[in-house]
Formats: C-alpha cells, sequence, structure tokens
C-alpha cells in the first residue's frame, strides 16, 4: 500500500489537541479528510498516501457525528484492501467500525442481492458459478444448439457475456448487432437463454451481481429507495479501474445525498483491456459539477529524479486531469538508461547489477523486475537459475503455466512413453471425444494388465471395450506418439516440439481460443521453443527443467521479485528494473493496433506505474536484437525512452552498446491506427548505425517452416512497386525502404511500415 508520514500522532496529537487521525497530514491530505459533505474527487498520484486518507476521512466522518457507521459504504477492489482498510479503521474508531458496510465492489452486491433476489427471478441461497461451471453450461447450451465448440470455444462465448455485463447490458439491450458474427451471429440469443439457465438452475454468475442489482434498481424505486436512505456518505477507493456497470451502480447509490468521495489516479489507470473506463474518473466533475477536486501530489515513496522522469514521461497523455508529483526527499540517482546487444546481453548485464546489490548491502527482497509481457519472465528465470540468484515470480512461473505444463507433458511422454502422469494430463488435450468413461475404462485396463497408460490405450485401441469414436481417438493419439518418438532422435529437440505440438492440435486450440488470455498463452508456447533451441537432446532439455521447477526453497537472505508491470500495480521497492523497452514490446504492437491512440496512452500509464514502483532507483534498458516468439528481430528503443527528461536520466552503457547517442531524434515503425495524434519520438546517429549493423541475429539468412524471412544479419533490398505479400496485411506495393524499414501501400490496409523480414515478395506466395 501507499506510504504515509510516520505513524507517531499519538503524542502530537496530545499537544496539539488535533484528533489523532489528522495529526501529521500535509493539506492537501487534510483537505480531503475534512470535506466530508457533497461529492469529492481526490486524484492521488503513487506514493501520495491515499489509503491513510481514505481512512482518516472515515473517521473524521464518525467522529465529527456527520454520518453514523452503518450510513456509510467504503468499497475496495480486491479483498486485501478491503481488510487492510477495515483494521485501519478499527484501530481509529475502534468497534463501531464493524458497522460500517465495507467491501468489494462484488461482496457488496452479492449481500445486496441475496436480500431481493427473489425480484430478479431467483431464491437468496443462489449458487454464485465459477469460471468451470459457466464454461461447462455454456458448452451444454451450445450442445443444445448444435453449434461448433471447436470453432466457437465456450471461453469465448463467457467473455463476450462477461463483457457485456460489465457495461451493464442485460440480454433485452444486446441486439444481433452488438454480437456480430460471434457464433454464427447466435451470441445474443444464447447470452438469453444463458441468463433463463442461470435462473432455473437458481445460480449467478459475478458480473450478475451487480448487473441485476442495476436491475432492481432501476425498477423497483423503493429498492433503491431503502439503499439511499441508509447509505447517505460513499468512499470508492481506485475509481479509476470500474466500469460501466460499476459507475452506474455508485451513481444510483449516490443519486440522492451526492456524498460521493471517490478516491483514484487516472495516470494509473492501466486495466482498459478488462472493461475499466479511465473515462468514468474524468468526467467525475461533469457528473457532479458542484465536486470539490483535491490533488495528492506529495510523494512519500520515491526520490527526485524518479518523480521527475515519472511526470515528464504522464505529461505526453492528453486525456488526463494533470498534476505533477513532488517531494520533500532529496533528488538521489538519476534514472539509469541502458542499451545492450541482445536479450541476452540484457539479462547477463541485470543479473550482474543485481549481484553487485546484493555484494554492497541490499536486501534480494528490495529488488525487483517489470516486464510488459509474461513470456519476458522466461530468459530473466533461466538466467537467474544459471547464476544461483534467488528470485520468486510473482503470478505463476514461466514452466509452470498451465500451457507451458501440458506442451511439456507433450515432450515428456515423448521422451519417456512410461510417463503416466504426462499421459493423463495431454490424453484428451485438447479435446479428441474421450468422455469420463472412456478414460475410466482406460485406467481400469491400464492398472489391470500392469501396463503404463499409453501401452494400455494402444491395446484397448484394438478392442471392443469402447465405443468406436473413443477407439479412433485413441488409435490417432498412440499413432502420434509413437510416430513423434520416432523422430526424437532425428531432428532438433525445438523443431520436434514444434511439430508436436502442431500436429497434435495444441497450438490450434489456443488460436482459436477468443479468451482475453489466448495470445499470451500463445506468446509463452512460442517462448518455449526458443528455450529449446539451446538444447541439442530433448532429454538434456527436460533434465534442465526438472532442476528449475525445483528450485522452491525460499531463500534466507531474500528473493529478486519478477513479475509484470500490471500485476505490480501498488506495490514498491528499493531498486526497479524495467528491461525490454522497446517498440513493439513496450508499447506493445498489438495495443496499437487494436485501440490505436487510446491504447499507447494506457501503455503510457503503465510505464509510469513502472517507474513510480521505485523508491530509490530504476533502471530501464532495451536491445538492438530481440529473439521474439523464435525469430531474431531488430529493434529501436521505445518511444518511452525518448520521453524522459534528460535532465533526470544518466545514460549507463557501460556494460552495454557504447551508445551516447542512443537517445535522439528519428521516427519508429507504427500503425496507421496509432498515428493520430501520437507524437514522433526518435534515436540518433548512433542507434541508427547500431540497429543498420544488427538487422536481427547474426547468423546467415534463413526462413522459417512456412517461407517467413528470419532475422539475416544484413539488409535485405527491395524495389520501388515491388509487389509484396503480408502475412497480416495481404498484398501491396512498396513505397519506399529505409534499410529493413519499408513503406507498404497494400491493397485493402492502406499504407503501413513494416519489417522487411515480415514479408514475402509476390512471386514466392
Amino acid at each position: 500500500m501507499d506510504n504515509a508520514p510516520p505513524d507517531t500522532y499519538d503524542d502530537d496529537s496530545q499537544q496539539t489537541g488535533r484528533p489523532v487521525w489528522l495529526t501529521g497530514l500535509n493539506a492537501p491530505q487534510e483537505k480531503a479528510v475534512t470535506t466530508v459533505s457533497g461529492p469529492l474527487l481526490v486524484l492521488s498520484g503513487a506514493g501520495t498516501g491515499k489509503t491513510r486518507v481514505l481512512t482518516s476521512r472515515l473517521a473524521q466522518l464518525v467522529a465529527s457525528r456527520t454520518a453514523m457507521p452503518w450510513n456509510i459504504l467504503a468499497v475496495t477492489f480486491t479483498n486485501k484492501a478491503a481488510r487492510e482498510m477495515k483494521q485501519r479503521i478499527s484501530d481509529l474508531v475502534g468497534p463501531m467500525s464493524e458497522q460500517v458496510m465495507l467491501g468489494t465492489f462484488h461482496s457488496l452486491a452479492a449481500r445486496m442481492l441475496r436480500k431481493h433476489a427473489e425480484l430478479v427471478g431467483l431464491k437468496s441461497d443462489f449458487t454464485i458459478l465459477d469460471t468451470d461451471d459457466q464454461i461447462r453450461l455454456i458448452k451444454q447450451l451450445m450442445d443444445a444448439e448444435g453449434l461448433d465448440i471447436k470453432r466457437w470455444p465456450p471461453r469465448m462465448l463467457m467473455a463476450q457475456f462477461g463483457s457485456w455485463k460489465d457495461r451493464g447490458l442485460g440480454p433485452d439491450k444486446i441486439g444481433i448487432a452488438d454480437a456480430g458474427d460471434i457464433a454464427d451471429g447466435r451470441a445474443a440469443s444464447l447470452y438469453k437463454l444463458y441468463q433463463q439457465r442461470l435462473k432455473t438452475l437458481n445460480a449467478a454468475d459475478f458480473g450478475d451481481l451487480l448487473l441485476h442489482m442495476l436491475k432492481i434498481f432501476t425498477t423497483h424505486q423503493d429498492v433503491l429507495e431503502i439503499y439511499q436512505n441508509r447509505l447517505t456518505h460513499i468512499m470508492v477507493d481506485e475509481y479509476q479501474d470500474t466500469n460501466v456497470a460499476q459507475y452506474l451502480w455508485l451513481r444510483l447509490l449516490a443519486q440522492k445525498h451526492h456524498n460521493l468521495c471517490c478516491v483514484g489516479d487516472d495516470d494509473q489507470s492501466i486495466y482498459g483491456w478488462r472493461g475499466a473506463e479511465v473515462g468514468n474518473i474524468l468526467k467525475f466533475e461533469k457528473d457532479y459539477p458542484k465536486a470539490v477536486t483535491v490533488r495528492l501530489e506529495q510523494n512519500y515513496r520515491s526520490t527526485g529524479h524518479i518523480l521527475a522522469a515519472a511526470s515528464s514521461l504522464i505529461a505526453q497523455n492528453e486525456n488526463r486531469l494533470g498534476k505533477t508529483l513532488f517531494t520533500a526527499d532529496d533528488e538521489g540517482e538519476r534514472v539509469a538508461i541502458s542499451g545492450y546487444w541482445d536479450g541476452y546481453d540484457e539479462a547477463r548485464n541485470l543479473s550482474s547489477t543485481v549481484e553487485g546489490l546484493m555484494n554492497s548491502g541490499h536486501s534480494l527482497n528490495d529488488i525487483a523486475v517489470l516486464v510488459r509481457a509474461g513470456f519476458q519472465t522466461r530468459e530473466f528465470e533461466e538466467r537467474f537459475l544459471a547464476i544461483g540468484l534467488p528470485y520468486r515470480v510473482v503470478g505463476t512461473r514461466f514452466y509452470e503455466r498451465a500451457e507451458i505444463r501440458d506442451a511439456m507433458a507433450y515432450l515428456r511422454l515423448v521422451n519417456q512413453p512410461a510417463d503416466d502422469l504426462a499421459c493423463e494430463r495431454i490424453i484428451n488435450t485438447p479435446k479428441r471425444g474421450l468422455g469420463a468413461a472412456s478414460l475410466q475404462t482406460l485406467h481400469a485396463f491400464a492398472r489391470s494388465t500392469e501396463q503404463p497408460l499409453l501401452a494400455a490405450a494402444g491395446g484397448l485401441a484394438d478392442s471392443d471395450e469402447l465405443k468406436p469414436q473413443a477407439r479412433r481417438a485413441l488409435q490417432r493419439f498412440c499413432s502420434s506418439i509413437a510416430g513423434w518418438y520416432q523422430q526424437r532422435d532425428k531432428m532438433p529437440p525445438a523443431d520436434l516440439a514444434r511439430m508436436i505440438l502442431d500436429e497434435s492440435g495444441y497450438t490450434e486450440m489456443w488460436q482459436k481460443d477468443k479468451a482475453p488470455d489466448a495470445p499470451a498463452r500463445l506468446e509463452n508456447l512460442k517462448e518455449l521453443i526458443v528455450a529449446i533451441e539451446e538444447f541439442d537432446t530433448l532429454g538434456g532439455f527436460l533434465e534442465h527443467i526438472s532442476l528449475v521447477m525445483d528450485n522452491e526453497t525460499p531463500n534466507p537472505e531474500g528473493e529478486v521479485t519478477l513479475m509484470t508491470l500490471h500485476a505490480a500495480k501498488g506495490l514498491e521497492y528499493d531498486t526497479v528494473f524495467l528491461p525490454g523497452w522497446e517498440e513493439g514490446i513496450f508499447p506493445s504492437q498489438r495495443t496499437l493496433d487494436e485501440t490505436g491512440g487510446a491504447g499507447l496512452e494506457e501503455e503510457r500509464r503503465l510505464a509510469y506505474v513502472g517507474i513510480t514502483r521505485a523508491r530509490r532507483n530504476v533502471h530501464i534498458s532495451f536491445a538492438a536484437n530481440r529473439r521474439v516468439h523464435g525469430l531474431w528481430q531488430s529493434s529501436i528503443p521505445s518511444r518511452f525512452v525518448a520521453e524522459l527528461p534528460k535532465d533526470h536520466i544518466k545514460e549507463d552503457f557501460t556494460q552495454g552498446l557504447g551508445m551516447s547517442g542512443a537517445i535522439g531524434r528519428a521516427e519508429p515503425a507504427m500503425s496507421d491506427s496509432a498515428t493520430t495524434r501520437i507524437g514522433k519520438p526518435g534515436y540518433g546517429p548512433g542507434w541508427q548505425r547500431m540497429a543498420s549493423r544488427s538487422l536481427g541475429s547474426p547468423s546467415a539468412p534463413q526462413r522459417d517452416r512456412d517461407g517467413w524471412l528470419q532475422g539475416t544479419g544484413k539488409t535485405v533490398e527491395f524495389q520501388k512497386d515491388e509487389r509484396i505479400f503480408h502475412q497480416k496485411f495481404g498484398m501491396g506495393s512498396v513505397v519506399s525502404s529505409d534499410a529493413d524499414k519499408l513503406e507498404i501501400a497494400f491493397d485493402k490496409a492502406g499504407v503501413k511500415k513494416v519489417v522487411a523480414s515480415f514479408i514475402k515478395r509476390a512471386s514466392e506466395v
């Protein structure tokens, strides 16, 4: 949670006669705490003590008798935040705090809904379904409607239904146009059937908790008035992360008294991909014209240089309310910017720097490495293991992710056909038509014949013990494993792994999955192939992974924390490393392509969050060459590097590339969808010379399995007006070229700037 001034208030409060919760507050904090009537927006920058402001304001409401505890609604986003706030409030106001209605959006909505469930066709003891139950129910509905679940995965439908609920849209508000061609244009009707089935089961999913309460509030005025009369003062934390349904729910509850206090930071709104609407906080003053706005800008966490760098970066965003962080602390160390030859060089030097910090007395627990995408953790995990540097991954470690475990199970079974645990994991993944009864029969047969599961499957497939569909599925599975086993020592292990994932249908399964996390899972599978390429044999790789997975024991000397930038929100460390700041990785090219300028601003907010996690030191780095999903590609530094103020950074290339001119002015390639109003950052001649020498890997020219040109180590020449083909944008003609960067006029997609390694000549298609 955010830092605040030291909690030594009791002695001072006795001397000054001021309440303990007001002692030690700075002027803006005190204004936020003592403004207890009317709409209030508290713009709380990173590390400015918002948690203390929230709890102190609640104490002020109770102590001043502005509101009784049972008249206060306090809303948080996580159960952890709710528990911490409850404890702090209890310390300030004692047992009366138990009567405050405090919790997460979903927990509070569930409490309300249980009292009024009959108004939406449910009973008070309704069940709240988890993800697995939702998917199972949707699959049943799709089967009944004759829809192909391979083409339209149930998880995709679940994500779409959840998105509609986040926007406060029930089935009656969804038209055919809203659903598009999902599920053959039948997503809207499936949504209606799904909601009907939930009522029959006396069940609700998480999205329903708020959706049902919105319906009750808008159709039963008497129920709304009960809560409006009781809850006279409402306080909301992390308001920038609210979705439309949460926004509407709060607005209805606050409609009568307008005593709504929203605390948040528009500069830290980084969850747009899961429904958060930064516009909710941006339009607060429009929604409530009499609102008081208080800006908390004094930071109690970071040094002056760190704050100045973060503030200058986020100032590039146009859609923000505006504030500038400052500190009474010293200026500290400038933000270090490092450039490296490639990702491996970056990982080596980063780990060496961490070792140096550890040897000089820094606790590893106070050091974090924050990456933009989950697949980036693999390279650092490998390096930390190689040198024995203790670490922990927040979230899921690379080799513990479900898709990696599935892929590893395939490789283990091919390497050792008697591996029953691996066989059991993937024998029906992806789905092969083997039901629970067939699998039960298989297990019983394996036990009775004392055979490994795979051998038993081969024998059972030649019998009449199973239905024809199940027999055929087992025959295909056993035949595939046997074929891959025969190739085990005849081809490089990375090529074998790629073939297994493709021919098994596992890669295709995730390609067809429309869930928000599916692209990241595919990225992780590609990163796994990159890891395997470092080994000569499949057995050697699997032995290496066994050692990786065994690294579980907490180290008494502490551990470096490794996580994504999204997972780091709300945390803080003395030293923060931010690797991989290159165009296409950060900002994410996929985000720019999908959401353009709005996506770029959210990416910049994510960079701001990353920098402001640090108390004392920030190390930002980028590489000239990066192995991404198995292909070498040349890189240019992220535009965010160029946006950092020169007075507050230091170019630290003593261990990396000697490129003092890396941060200059030149224009990076970007998609047209992101060009509106976006600035043109760039990099000086030093970087351009470096890039021209290092296009791709220094290896010989080659193409991948599909004929796409890989990194070659030299520029590929294309002539003006030459016809080319791009896998994403289709056919087009070359407009101009600059080294390996081409400007292409695509027949359907318009003019785009692309990298030569991603195109074919039309004659080669």
